[in-house]
């Protein structure tokens, strides 16, 4: 995308709480995986951020730190 926002401001809800949070997210480096803390309960979250070119969308997926992947 030659056009591609860079960096971007969401508004996520904490899986474990409910709390909504504000995060800036940078999406000049693809495809990232990381953990952020909710400031209102203290539990760690997953957020996966992936760059859909084909559609020209971000798709942004939360989920809460204690659950299992198979």
């Amino acid at each position: 995308m030659s056009d591609r926002i860079n960096e971007t401001n969401q508004t996520i809800e904490c899986p474990e709480c409910g709390h909504h949070l504000h995060v800036s997210l940078d999406c000049s480096n693809g495809d990232q995986d990381f953990f952020e803390e909710c400031p209102n309960c203290c539990h760690e979250f997953h957020i996966n951020l992936h760059l859909d070119e084909e559609h020209r969308k971000l798709v942004i997926k939360v989920n809460s730190d204690n659950e299992q992947y198979y």
